[in-house]
């Protein structure tokens, strides 16, 4: 009599094994891109280099504007823009860096924002224009968005989602995407980006502050424009401006801390 004996796989499944090396790879990438911002001084993981963020912004500016019904007719308005963007580029240290800055007034009436694309273009809607009272708080939005580009925030942003993306479809490829992977997956991913756009907006109004002082304008004119930011538009329950600009409860303070700081 012949007796067979089974013998049980003990091996790592494949899939687990490509999953690893997937997540693996997306944290070595993101970890070893690392440098120190000669502006701010703070340290990033960023993959791309000035040069590939100006192209990513002026391939991006024509839908942008599209998006929004077009730029707005009037030159002077415009005028005006490029004006008071460009007194904050060349008083502070934004003229420092290597991109190219430019203005852009939107037509949409009724949308409350203002946005930078990375490399230098900025943009503001109309609707968000006339609701400003003043050119300091023009200055004020202005400036905010000049921090977002000196602070390189987009390509900070460009490298964080390239590691979401990949720890998720590490997930998705180790688990067959059954079992509520993809939902799963996604949690993982507001995880890992959760804190990163409030630290944005602080660094971004820190900055903004200083530009302001430096090109000669009010600083306090900020809160003004804060106050502004929180009044719905017509057709709008929340102005758009709070949807990609989170308000964090002690915003306010920390400008009037950066005001007080950079004012002495």
């Amino acid at each position: 009599m012949t007796y067979r004996t089974s013998r049980k796989r003990t091996g790592i499944p494949i899939k687990l094994i490509l999953a690893a090396g997937i997540i693996l790879f997306s944290l070595f990438k993101y970890w070893s891109n690392s440098d120190t911002n000669e502006w701010t001084g703070r340290k990033q993981h960023i993959t791309l280099d000035a040069s590939q963020e100006i192209a990513i912004g002026l391939r991006s500016a024509p839908q942008m504007a599209q998006q929004h019904g077009g730029l707005y007719p009037d030159q002077e308005l415009q005028a005006k823009i490029d004006q008071v963007g460009q007194r904050l580029v060349n008083t502070s240290i934004a003229r420092q860096t290597p991109y190219r800055y430019d203005f852009h007034l939107l037509r949409d009436p009724n949308t409350i924002n203002a946005f930078a694309l990375p490399g230098g273009q900025i943009f503001i809607t109309y609707g968000l224009l006339k609701r400003l009272e003043n050119e300091d708080q023009l200055a004020a939005v202005l400036g905010h968005e000049i921090g977002h580009i000196v602070g390189r925030h987009s390509a900070e942003r460009i490298a964080k989602q390239d590691l979401t993306q990949g720890i998720i479809n590490g997930v998705l490829v180790g688990s067959d995407g059954a079992g509520g992977a993809a939902q799963t997956a996604a949690m993982i991913g507001n995880l890992i980006n959760m804190k990163y756009g409030r630290d944005d907006e602080l660094e971004s109004d820190n900055l903004g502050v200083r530009f302001m002082i430096d090109a000669g304008y009010q600083p306090e004119q900020i809160l003004g424009v804060m106050k502004i930011l929180k009044q719905p538009a017509s057709g709008q329950r929340v102005p758009e401006f709070q949807s990609t600009h989170p308000d964090p409860e002690n915003r306010m303070e920390k400008i009037k801390e950066a005001i007080q700081k950079y004012n002495k």
